[in-house]
């Protein structure tokens, strides 16, 4: 179930972020960055917050402010993550799930339970599948996913059933331990020391389900010192966050590279 820490750190939505652009695929607008000649796609599932979240997908311009505050080298990285893998020679797709309608903490009157009747994971499922198809009808062959908090459980239910090639779990939300015994392909889970949603006790869970699955390759990763939410709702100007969220970003990447051929 969705919880306080699914709603912390609410970015600040900007539909011009990124080095891409904004185009319509299978009925939902999608954010798209890479070569549309590459042959492998990875789809990106985010959390509530939705496919405008800056962190999610743009490339940080440098300004005098933030070089003077923590260095040109620092900032000069802050990639983020759907440029950065298309910068490793993915097509990234980015739904918009939510329709233009992403949570929004400042609704009281909207509570994550009254928004999530209308965009539930399920739905994301479903509206995943004519994705896929329009993606390879552009020529790709090979499709990897990821997904974060709300994104989890959509890139699971895609595992299941085998209509990607290989999955990445960031800290997610909703998944179970069934869940993870019907997973077909390979599948990378990168959570959270402090996550209350999925914590360290089950993700651990899911680690020993995967191991007595040697059908299925798997890596399981508990980062310390972090909290659910970490790889996409981090402060650019906090060093140690973007570190923790550059290693999982790595973590993520290194997986694809590996299993989407």
């Amino acid at each position: 179930m969705l919880g306080p820490q699914c709603c912390e750190n609410p970015p600040v939505l900007n539909p011009l972020s990124g080095s891409g652009h904004v185009e319509k695929l299978a009925g939902l607008d999608v954010y798209v960055s890479g070569s549309p000649d590459s042959n492998k796609c990875v789809l990106l599932v985010s959390d509530i917050y939705g496919y405008e979240a800056p962190n999610l997908r743009y490339y940080k311009i440098a300004s005098v402010f933030d070089i003077v505050l923590v260095g040109f080298a620092f900032v000069h990285k802050l990639r983020a993550l759907a440029d950065k893998v298309a910068a490793s020679g993915f097509y990234v797709v980015v739904p918009d799930y939510f329709y233009g309608d992403p949570y929004d903490p400042s609704h009281q009157d909207r509570s994550v339970p009254v928004w999530i009747k209308d965009h539930g994971p399920d739905k994301g499922f479903e509206d995943t599948k004519p994705v896929l198809e329009a993606i390879k009808n552009k020529g790709i062959t090979a499709i990897g996913a990821a997904g974060m908090c709300w994104g989890g459980k959509v890139v699971v239910e895609l595992s299941k059933e085998e209509l990607i090639q290989a999955a990445v779990l960031l800290h997610p939300t909703y998944v179970t331990v069934d869940d993870i015994k019907d997973v077909k392909v390979p599948i990378a889970i990168l959570g959270a020391e402090d996550d209350f949603l999925t914590p360290p006790a089950l993700v651990k869970q899911f680690e020993e389900i995967l191991a007595s699955k040697p059908e299925v390759s798997s890596y399981v990763k508990i980062f310390p010192n972090v909290s659910h939410g970490w790889t996409t709702r981090y402060d650019i100007n906090d060093p140690e966050a973007v570190k923790a969220a550059e290693e999982a970003h790595k973590e993520m990447l290194d997986w694809f590279v590996t299993y989407v051929k």
